[in-house]
């Protein structure tokens, strides 16, 4: 891996200085790691970089090449390609979010349950800011952090899987803290300052991220993979907010397809009932949500 400048953040006189901006302090690498890599449990390695293009592409290419173990996080204090679904790329300022990437390789669970990892991560990433932060975050189908500034839905941030070759799934998650509403890249974004988060704190909001995906990933797989059996089917349906909503499923091939989302079924699929009297499962694409719940 070779990211820009992938010293620990907090080494004296590398990059943004400690001071240079009172209100994003750069992340205690060394602390994280004392706090959440331990024996037994699932995070074997913690790695904060002041710069790179994309935790996603870095860590893959880590562990496509041996160099990287399950449980192994990144973590970036500036992003300067980091992409979305659909190759989408976005920009925030430097420490102004957790962008961060894991490595997980569930080998024992069918291949076909795996497609779950995502939501399971989003569920992780709600429950631990519920906890950390004081905020709620709604989930968007499939990969979309929502939460409510104004009254008013918006997106803090978003999760993105991909496959490292035969080595399992790095999911990289990009979650907005501290940008102000000057920062915001399109009117539509926000973040957990602006939606009144209790504490904005990025040391104890990552632990608590790490702690609850960790904790979640082990239901998961305790249960053989089993959405209903681990209760992950359950509880991402509770904190979706794409379900009861006339939405419009934007698909590849330029079709789409209206209805209400009504469910996600045991593969991770958005159900949407038509006006035809049809439930059709969407495994991928768009969703532009038409109405409030």
């Amino acid at each position: 891996m070779t990211p820009r400048d992938a010293a620990d953040d907090n080494t004296p006189g590398r990059g943004p200085g400690r001071c240079s901006d009172l209100d994003r302090p750069p992340l205690n690498a060394a602390a994280l790691r004392r706090a959440l890599v331990r024996d037994g449990g699932l995070w074997s390695e913690l790695r904060v970089v002041q710069r790179t293009g994309s935790t996603n592409s870095d860590l893959v290419a880590l562990a496509e090449g041996g160099g990287a173990a399950e449980g192994t996080v990144l973590v970036a204090e500036e992003q300067t390609a980091a992409r979305g679904r659909l190759d989408r790329r976005w920009t925030a300022p430097p420490r102004s979010g957790l962008f961060f990437s894991v490595l997980l390789d569930p080998a024992e669970i069918p291949v076909e349950r795996w497609g779950w990892l995502p939501l399971l991560t989003g569920v992780a990433v709600a429950t631990g800011l519920s906890r950390a932060a004081g905020v709620d975050t709604a989930l968007k189908w499939p990969n979309d952090l929502l939460v409510t500034v104004d009254g008013e839905e918006r997106k803090a941030g978003g999760i993105l899987a991909e496959r490292a070759g035969d080595h399992g799934v790095v999911i990289g998650v990009g979650l907005n803290v501290t940008l102000r509403a000057s920062e915001l890249p399109v009117p539509q974004a926000g973040s957990l300052a602006l939606a009144g988060a209790a504490g904005t704190d990025r040391d104890p909001l990552l632990r608590g991220v790490l702690r609850s995906l960790e904790q979640w990933y082990a239901r998961w797989r305790e249960a053989g993979g089993d959405p209903a059996a681990s209760g992950l089917q359950e509880t991402y349906a509770a904190g979706c907010a794409t379900l009861g909503r006339e939405v419009r499923a934007e698909l590849p091939g330029d079709r789409s397809i209206t209805g209400e989302a009504v469910a996600v079924d045991g593969d991770g699929r958005l159900v949407l009932a038509t006006a035809q009297g049809v439930q059709e499962p969407v495994g991928a694409g768009d969703i532009v949500h038409l109405r409030p719940a």
